[in-house]
């Protein structure tokens, strides 16, 4: 099933000739994107390609080479970083924290983050509050991930890799919890190789290829233009890589 939204054409995120070398590697070439919002998007892309470079850089974590983004018109500042929720791949939470503490210590670092929302989130989701995050599994550190990241109330979400390492089951709680999260002034990027499993909820795909921008455009468009599924287009663009 294909779920359809309004597009409502009002530029959030504006990307400009962005480049990003790590000593002589080259990380980003030349990326130009813009990025409504009321959209769902999915970064797209074999590991390497340079996604989390990408989504670090909107987060304000890393520093551009060269290039400009732009949130709401806006270049990137420490003001902007409030505008976006970002959620690595990597497990960043103590082990030692309970479910309950990395709800406390997300509300005493985020202003825009709902504590009531995320442990109602949890409970729906049935994730125990006072299990200790060394004991969860994959599947459960996945969905409180995702659950303490649309807590926020901000702009911009994005998600990176929020499927990998996750079982079947909870992958589908995750797609739900994006899918309900979506909102008219709020944009959600996803970096995924999981191609299959989200291609139902995306607006607009983003191709990245060893640091370059291969393909990006409305999912549906796409299909038709391709004749292919975003999963058929994306074995297509990446079968040499």
């Amino acid at each position: 099933m294909i779920i359809w939204k309004e597009n409502l054409n009002m530029e959030l995120l504006k990307i400009e000739n962005l480049n990003k070398k790590y000593n002589n590697k080259i990380a980003l070439s030349n990326i130009s994107l813009s990025l409504d919002s009321g959209k769902i998007y999915g970064l797209l892309g074999p590991n390497g390609s340079g996604k989390t470079t990408l989504m670090k850089i909107i987060a304000g974590l890393h520093r551009q080479t060269f290039g400009d983004v732009f949130i709401n018109g806006e270049a990137l500042s420490y003001k902007t970083k409030a505008k976006v929720s970002y959620m690595p791949t990597e497990n960043f939470l103590y082990d030692s924290f309970k479910v309950k503490d990395a709800v406390k210590f997300y509300t005493e670092m985020y202003e825009d983050f709902s504590e009531e929302n995320a442990f109602n989130l949890l409970k729906e989701i049935g994730v125990d509050t006072e299990f200790r995050i060394s004991k969860l599994s994959s599947g459960l550190v996945g969905k409180l991930k995702v659950a303490l990241a649309l807590s926020r109330n901000t702009d911009i979400y994005m998600l990176d890799e929020p499927l990998n390492g996750v079982d079947v089951l909870s992958r589908d709680v995750i797609i739900d919890l994006i899918t309900r999260s979506y909102g008219e002034n709020k944009t959600i990027i996803i970096s995924t190789h999981l191609v299959n499993e989200i291609e139902k909820i995306l607006d607009s795909v983003i191709f990245l290829k060893d640091g370059n921008l291969e393909l990006s455009g409305n999912a549906e468009e796409l299909r038709i233009s391709h004749e292919k599924s975003i999963e058929g287009i994306y074995k297509e663009v990446y079968k040499n890589a």
